[in-house]
């Protein structure tokens, strides 16, 4: 099970399309689909809303321009203020540009023209009082932008990792499963989920940042724990 983001025009209800980066096996499994092969799809849903009034400032890194796209279509409709900040590598690696390059509110910001960018200052330079900021992109950008918010006059900002959090300060702890009493310790730097793979490696996952829940699992005395993202000492029904 894996998730895309919806990069379409939102005023286009009779389809959906998506923008999908080959970079490994399950990427190179929607890549080989032909048309008129059936699949599965469940959804849509979000983690990433658009609200709001404007004005409007977007940030986007490589594929993470995906979930970007339909915001910026949804602020055109309304008239709203909104600039782009789009970065990638390279020219060649960043798509959707023939749909964006044209409108003077984006600024194509390639790391083979510009280098790589120093702090998240540079990509929310000349971001208006007020403004909502939307991000999203590698780990290393949307941290920058973060850090660097409180210099602006922004009133809000909201991001998508299109990969897991990193592991801050965490604790060694132990899962018990119950129904096997098999024991798995669980490092300070990594998650319950890495465990479980090596364990049970038919375990499901996907999002890895505990929001689509695949990977919950039963805990005894009720309840249930995300092992991509959980942690602490506890006993699963298992």
């Amino acid at each position: 099970m894996r998730q895309y983001s919806l990069c379409g025009d939102p005023s286009e209800k009779d389809h959906y399309r998506i923008a999908v980066r080959k970079i490994g096996v399950a990427s190179a499994e929607v890549h080989a689909l032909t048309p008129g092969t059936r699949v599965t799809v469940r959804g849509p849903r979000t983690a990433f809303p658009f609200v709001g009034e404007g004005p409007f400032w977007f940030v986007a890194g490589g594929i993470g321009i995906t979930p970007i796209l339909p915001m910026v279509r949804r602020a055109k409709a309304r008239g709203a203020d909104w600039r782009l900040v789009y970065t990638g590598r390279s020219r060649e690696s960043m798509p959707f540009l023939a749909e964006l390059e044209s409108d003077d509110r984006v600024w194509i910001r390639p790391d083979t023209e510009y280098g790589i960018p120093a702090s998240g200052a540079e990509l929310l330079d000349g971001l208006p009082d007020g403004a909502s900021v939307y991000c999203c992109g590698p780990v290393a950008m949307i941290t920058g932008v973060r850090v660097d918010l409180g210099l602006t006059g922004a009133k809000a900002v909201h991001f998508e990792r299109f990969a897991p959090p990193p592991i801050v300060d965490g604790e060694p702890f132990q899962l018990t499963l119950r129904r096997s009493g098999q024991v798995l310790d669980v490092p300070a730097g990594r998650t319950a989920l890495d465990v479980f793979l090596e364990a049970r490696p038919g375990t499901p996952y996907s999002c890895r940042q505990g929001f689509c829940g695949t990977c919950a699992v039963p805990a005894a005395g009720g309840g249930s724990m995300r092992i991509c993202v959980d942690r602490g000492t506890t006993v699963l029904d298992l």
